[in-house]
């Protein structure tokens, strides 16, 4: 407890990580209030108002169907973020056992294990994220399972890295020779002391998981219109570059900030569980 204590303080210290979590949490907040914030409903068109630049009644405009920019920015990030989030919950939730067994077995199991992460590190992970979401077809669901699938290796090999350095250190060893099971060793000793850097991906790696989420959209192949989510939006907005350019503009701020944000929060993480920066507090 005074060791998470310690870390909070640390990461209080950190400007850019504090920044970087008061956006999200503005963003967060937007978005579940978006119904308060805007009196927009995002899938209403008013063909009436097509293209209409920022005004006071469209604070950041319409699009090519009338709708309000800033409604839609608000309610695809209930799409964008929520994808992302659970794409990285089903990356750690198949990445990390994966990781467990792999470095605290070794031998065979591990070469196993280590062989199919390897593959699956070989395909470029956009390419690969496409191709699993176009087998599965377009939906909310789908565009999450090939976006946690393509991230599990990042979350395998960390964890066993973490795992073979664990595996050999007297505590466990001491565990071992008490008697305790495998199972026990692992959920006692060492998973314990590999949550710190498996938060600190989770963070990084929901910023990778938005962008890989807002790319399949605008391929086509992620969420389909005209449900609002920041790809889609992006997608259909750039052939309006020259007449509205806030159509790209507007969400496409979104993603940037969004997962500059993330980063910055992970980057604060990762300082304040360093062993490196324990020793200078």
């Amino acid at each position: 407890m005074g060791e998470t204590r310690l870390a909070l303080r640390r990461f209080a210290r950190r400007r850019m990580a504090l920044a970087g979590t008061f956006f999200l949490t503005l963003l967060i907040l937007g978005a579940l209030a978006a119904p308060l914030v805007s009196p927009y409903d995002p899938l209403r068109q008013d063909l009436a108002r097509m293209l209409a630049g920022p005004s006071p009644a469209h604070l950041l405009g319409t699009d090519d169907l009338g709708r309000d920019v800033l409604t839609r920015v608000l309610y695809g990030a209930r799409l964008s973020l929520g994808a992302a989030c659970l794409a990285v919950a089903i990356a750690t939730l198949a990445g990390v056992p994966i990781g467990l067994v792999a470095g605290y077995l070794g031998g065979r199991i591990d070469d196993v294990l280590m062989r199919v992460i390897d593959a699956l590190q070989a395909f470029p992970a956009l390419i690969l994220a496409m191709a699993i979401a176009a087998a599965l077809g377009p939906g909310l669901f789908n565009v999450m399972v090939a976006v946690g699938v393509v991230y599990t290796p990042r979350f395998a090999r960390l964890v066993r890295g973490q795992v073979l350095a664990l595996r050999e250190e007297p505590f466990v060893e001491s565990a071992r020779a008490a008697g305790a099971t495998h199972a026990r060793v692992l959920a006692r000793h060492v998973l314990p002391n590999v949550v710190a850097p498996i938060v600190v991906q989770v963070s990084i790696g929901v910023a990778f998981a938005l962008l890989a989420e807002t790319a399949l959209s605008f391929l086509g192949v992620g969420i389909k219109p005209p449900e609002p989510s920041w790809g889609t939006d992006v997608g259909r907005g750039y052939r309006f570059m020259r007449l509205a350019p806030w159509l790209v503009f507007m969400p496409g701020t979104a993603i940037l900030l969004t997962a500059l944000a993330f980063n910055l929060v992970g980057d604060g993480i990762r300082d304040a569980f360093d062993p490196r920066q324990s020793r200078e507090s």
